[in-house]
């Protein structure tokens, strides 16, 4: 497996690939993991991890395209053909980016190659703004429509990228396995003294609104605070907004544009949560938002999300709407006062939030399954490698 993401660190790929990897070992197969130098070892049953040679003065890599990204995937891709010359596998199994070279071993060595495709390449290179180029969104899109022929068998992790690939390349062996997986099945839940979280984040009583992932522009937050304004200042509806995540660059953004609104006594910034505290803060929440603005691929936090127990807001957008519908959750308008319309309807009708909450239980039950998740890997890892997994 050749994962070009710092692995792991607790953001969405990487999580994608931890699940995929604990997924894989539980089916009894062993893997060898590329990846880069950046990241914490997971101790998962049959997994080695080989790292790339460490880059001189790359420590962190944001998300998203950028050259520190290029150097980082030279180094892997010499990783990962030292493990192919001495090693002879059953599969390679790729990551975004690392797909273009996984083509190239597939065909050099003679080994099935999957690809699992979290996101259309050349469209993020659109989301992330990272060239105004049409000429390298073009060689994106040569790369990515070659790497989909050629590839043994394609994984994808949400509707619209299984539709985009069963649109334009119809006869591929294809699967959607979207990353419904719990944490707590890699990283079981901490005892977390509730108290003392309630005292450390000024949690006094108001209700507790909680979003809990990546700071990127895509996901809304400036939105989320644009509504928290409208709600407090404007409705003067008392409330508690919990945002975890972020790095420190990020933070210092938000906070600033929180004393802006005048919401400090209002609004707290965890920073970095281990994926263990989670459970912890979820269940001091009322309820819980997503207020994405852009992008395709639906959050890794929705499957969670749905399984929480506690109603839900997010924006009306097709990240959101390819999993959830009115029937479990609020969906709103990508506005300020429409977010803020739907924070307040569920703060101010609680037996409506449960029964929601309620319904998103079910459905995380039906249709977002573990177990449907074990079968689907097995599935596409035998048609990818045929007799010899």
């Amino acid at each position: 497996m050749i994962a070009p993401q710092p692995w792991f660190q607790p953001r969405g790929t990487p999580f994608s690939v931890l699940h995929r990897i604990k997924a894989m070992s539980l089916l009894g197969h062993s893997i060898d993991l590329a990846t880069y130098h950046i990241g914490e070892d997971v101790p998962i049953d049959n997994l080695n991890i080989y790292r790339s040679r460490r880059v001189p003065f790359i420590k962190t890599i944001k998300i998203g395209p950028s050259k520190s990204k290029i150097l980082l995937d030279a180094a892997l891709f010499f990783t990962a053909s030292g493990l192919l010359k001495r090693n002879r596998y059953d599969l390679i199994h790729t990551h975004e980016e690392a797909s273009f070279f996984g083509d190239y071993f597939a065909r050099k060595y003679n080994i099935p190659h999957l690809y699992d495709m979290h996101s259309s390449l050349p469209q993020q290179l659109s989301n992330f703004k990272y060239t105004k180029s049409t000429w390298i969104k073009k060689i994106f899109e040569k790369l990515e429509e070659r790497t989909i022929r050629s590839a043994q068998a394609v994984i994808t992790i949400c509707p619209e990228l299984d539709q985009y690939v069963e649109s334009r390349f119809p006869k591929k062996t294809h699967i959607l396995i979207e990353n419904v997986a719990d944490n707590s099945i890699v990283f079981p839940a901490d005892k977390v003294d509730r108290e003392k979280l309630k005292s450390a984040f000024h949690l006094n009583g108001a209700p507790v609104i909680l979003y809990y992932g990546t700071f990127e522009a895509y996901q809304g937050l400036d939105l989320l605070l644009q509504s928290a304004n409208e709600l407090i200042n404007n409705r003067h509806i008392n409330a508690r907004f919990l945002l975890i995540g972020g790095d420190e660059k990020q933070i210092e953004k938000y906070k600033a544009l929180t004393r802006q609104y005048g919401l400090d006594e209002h609004v707290q910034f965890t920073g970095f949560v281990k994926p263990q505290w989670i459970p912890a803060f979820i269940s001091l929440a009322r309820l819980l938002v997503s207020p994405r603005i852009s992008g395709t691929n639906s959050p890794l936090k929705l499957y969670s999300y749905l399984r929480s127990g506690k109603p839900i807001v997010a924006t009306r957008h097709i990240t959101h709407t390819q999993i959830l519908d009115d029937s479990v959750s609020v969906l709103v308008e990508p506005k300020p006062v429409d977010f803020a319309d739907g924070i307040g309807y569920l703060l101010q009708n609680e037996e409506q939030g449960r029964q929601l909450a309620a319904n998103a239980k079910r459905l995380a039950q039906k249709k977002y399954d573990y177990g449907h998740f074990l079968e689907k890997t097995e599935w596409i890892l035998e048609r990818a490698a045929g007799a010899t997994i």
